[in-house]
């Protein structure tokens, strides 16, 4: 007997696949740069409605193979996906996804190929559809597998655009219309939502923002200046611009608090990503609510995160249309020496606190990511988030099960020892073991931040000690292996820094770094070239460490750098050389062997002072040989 599955729930599925190319179909058109992908694999979609409409309106009392409903099923999943990807790109960032225009196109692309490979599944000719239905599912199964091998041409234009756009600090006007008209940038309303997209961009990710984000940034501040050059009043109706003259303009809804509609002086975002004036939200807060009075949704917590790019296009807004600037807020009056914050900062990060220290797992993890953020963006930050009494609540959740919480707490430390007296006060807290425990055990991102954080932590002499002492050099090793190509730089400086200490040098060696540090060395393409050589130089002033290099048969490859590398890797490979010849014979025995003199001619004529010395003495070492090897030789005759 066929396995199969009855009348009743075939229809329940079939109805579902109806129900999702509804909703498909029904999406917002797509306003930004995929709007022509996106508006393709919709098109594409919706054709499929009159499949699941015939079948499941369709009197089919017999079983169903199991083959059948299989594609089914993976259509159904490929389609939730779909609707997913369509929502998010409709919703998310302009400047984002025309920044990270691969991997959007690869994403479309992923969804065209799972739905084709759906599709693959159904046997159209048994299935007891019409002759018309079948050839326009056949028709769209066709343009499903053309698409699948084809991907959608890359929009040059767009892209020489904005890499001139990003270049140049006053690009042309007309390119900066055509980004404006490609993106849907035209209105201020439209850069309000922009920047309210890429906020939630940052705080939903939970990353640092850096260099991506403040690329997305400049652009949106260039176009911003635009938009408000060409037609400062884009957002003004008809009826309104002729009274423009006679009257105070009229204030953008989205420049409004949605509490006291007036103008926002110091515009703040909630954890719903609804802004707000900030001292309004706060009395709201003050009172007790816990929700957030537009959605009425209960706030997951009550930070608020200042929204600067909203704040700086109500600042452009006032001069553009001669409107008094929102005055700035004063500086904090009850602050400590030393620091900046105002004191809505101040309270912002207080209520952190609160949440780091008596909050539940998700609001600890919420208030350490917003942590994260406030002292990546500016000293003033660090220095407050520090005297407030955070590192020490940040240390405790180094522990944390939570692998997005110890990420967070981790990243908050390393950006607050930016700061040198904060460096003090982390491994004063008893941060040293628990940040070499997440370097153990963490996430790769949590492990890679926790070396970069030792690596700032270990600027200071005696800290290198502890660090040492802790167990860290073995994990840093294992991350030089295996971390991405971030991390191993990370790995890579931090025990640069640490084997400064005699003993960790020892410590290194022991723990077998000089093998991965060879096989970096001979991988030129790898980019870890520059790194290797620092360390070797550094180990090969160690005893131990000399051995361990001379046995892993260094001089080809030095000589090779010596040869063809940059001034400063000539110079560290002329300094290992030096380190390995002058302490051992059989290693100036094999550098002359292997040609060392005519390199080393060269570099005392053309390397570093320092290269041109060590050069120097290498030569002398290779002519005594060569005048005791004559000796040899003569007294044998």
């Amino acid at each position: 007997m066929i396995m199969g599955l009855t009348g009743d729930s075939k229809g329940q599925l079939l109805c579902q696949l109806a129900e999702l190319v509804k909703e498909i179909s029904g999406l917002p058109e797509c306003r930004n740069s995929c709007k022509k992908t996106h508006g393709t694999l919709v098109r594409r979609i919706k054709l499929l409605s009159p499949l699941f409409e015939e079948l499941r309106d369709g009197n089919e009392e017999s079983m169903v193979k199991i083959e059948e409903i299989k594609g089914f099923e993976l259509l159904k999943s490929a389609l939730d996906s779909t609707k997913k990807l369509l929502q998010s790109i409709n919703e998310g960032s302009k400047l984002y996804q025309a920044l990270q225009k691969d991997q959007v196109a690869y994403k479309f692309q992923q969804m065209t190929e799972t739905i084709e490979a759906a599709l693959s599944e159904i046997p159209y000719d048994k299935l007891d559809i019409s002759e018309e239905v079948r050839e326009q599912i056949e028709l769209v199964h066709a343009q499903f597998r053309r698409a699948k091998g084809r991907p959608e041409s890359p929009d040059l234009q767009l892209e020489h655009d904005l890499a001139i756009v990003q270049k140049e600090k006053d690009p042309d006007p007309a390119i900066l219309k055509r980004l404006s008209d490609k993106l849907q940038l035209r209105t201020i309303n439209d850069l309000t939502k922009e920047s309210v997209a890429l906020h939630e961009l940052v705080i939903a990710s939970g990353e640092d923002p850096g260099e991506r984000i403040e690329e997305m940034a400049s652009l949106l501040k260039k176009l911003k200046d635009f938009v408000l050059t060409e037609n400062p009043e884009a957002d003004t109706s008809e009826g309104e611009k002729g009274l423009m003259k006679h009257r105070s303009p009229v204030i953008p809804d989205d420049f409004r608090c949605p509490i006291s509609l007036e103008l926002m002086k110091d515009p703040v975002i909630v954890s719903t990503g609804q802004t707000y004036e900030r001292s309004c939200i706060q009395k709201w807060l003050d009172a007790g609510h816990k929700t957030c009075p537009k959605t009425q949704q209960t706030l997951l917590h009550t930070a608020l995160t200042p929204n600067y790019v909203l704040k700086s296009l109500i600042a452009l807004w006032c001069e553009s249309n001669g409107v008094e600037l929102p005055k700035k807020q004063g500086t904090c009056r009850s602050r400590k020496a030393g620091s900046s914050a105002s004191d809505c900062d101040r309270t912002a990060i207080i209520t952190l606190l609160e949440k780091l220290a008596n909050g539940n797992s998700e609001q600890q993890r919420a208030a350490a990511g917003e942590l994260r953020l406030l002292a990546k963006r500016n000293a003033d930050n660090r220095v407050c988030i520090a005297e407030a009494g955070a590192i020490p609540l940040l240390v405790e959740l180094l522990s944390s099960t939570d692998p997005r919480t110890q990420e967070h707490a981790v990243t908050a430390l390393l950006n607050l020892s930016i700061n040198d007296s904060n460096k003090g006060t982390i491994v004063n807290a008893g941060a040293i073991p628990d940040i070499v425990d997440v370097l153990k055990n963490g996430s790769m991102e949590a492990r890679e931040n926790a070396a970069a954080t030792l690596f700032s932590l270990s600027v200071i002499d005696e800290n290198k000690v502890a660090i040492g002492a802790a167990g860290a050099i073995p994990a840093l090793i294992k991350l030089l292996c295996e971390g991405s190509p971030r991390g191993k730089k990370d790995a890579a400086t931090a025990i640069f820094n640490l084997s400064i200490y005699q003993g960790n040098k020892a410590r290194a060696v022991r723990a077998g770094i000089v093998p991965p540090l060879m096989r970096l060395l001979k991988d030129a393409g790898g980019g870890m070239v520059d790194e290797a050589l620092a360390i070797l130089a550094i180990l090969a002033s160690h005893h131990e460490g000399r051995a361990a290099i001379g046995q892993a048969d260094p001089i080809p490859v030095l000589l090779e750098v010596i040869r063809t590398g940059s001034p400063r890797n000539r110079e560290n490979a002329a300094a290992i050389l030096w380190s390995l010849c002058t302490s051992n014979l059989e290693q100036l025995k094999i550098a002359k062997d292997f040609g060392a003199e005519e390199a080393l001619k060269d570099l005392s004529e053309t390397g570093t002072d320092r290269a041109k010395r060590k050069a120097g003495s290498i030569l002398e070492l290779l002519q005594q040989l060569e005048v005791k090897e004559d000796a040899v030789s003569l007294s044998s005759l």
